[in-house]
């Protein structure tokens, strides 16, 4: 595994039109391209929740591709809070 010494961890909430149109999966495939560790998941309210981590530069790409989502997605708000890596999470999955 890669040192993780300079790792941080992103929680991001997404909000818009992100469920129904393949957001999770984006997400997935856009972490695993990185290298990325972490999860994401659908709420009961309509947003989607990330956790995510990694070196910083690599999350704040996938930060990036958050903002975009997938062609179907309409993202209106990313809320992103950054914390230390706790090296809990092995490759990028969806929650459930």
């Amino acid at each position: 595994m890669a040192e993780q010494h300079n790792w941080q961890r992103l929680h991001a909430t997404v909000s818009g039109r992100v469920q129904g149109v393949g957001y999770r999966y984006f997400v997935v495939d856009a972490a695993q391209e990185l290298g990325i560790s972490g999860w994401v998941r659908n709420l009961p309210d309509g947003r989607v929740e990330v956790v995510a981590e990694g070196p910083r530069d690599k999350l704040m790409r996938l930060l990036i591709l958050l903002e975009r989502g997938p062609h179907h997605a309409t993202v209106e708000n990313v809320s992103a809070e950054w914390s230390n890596a706790t090296g809990e999470a092995m490759g990028f999955r969806v929650k459930f």
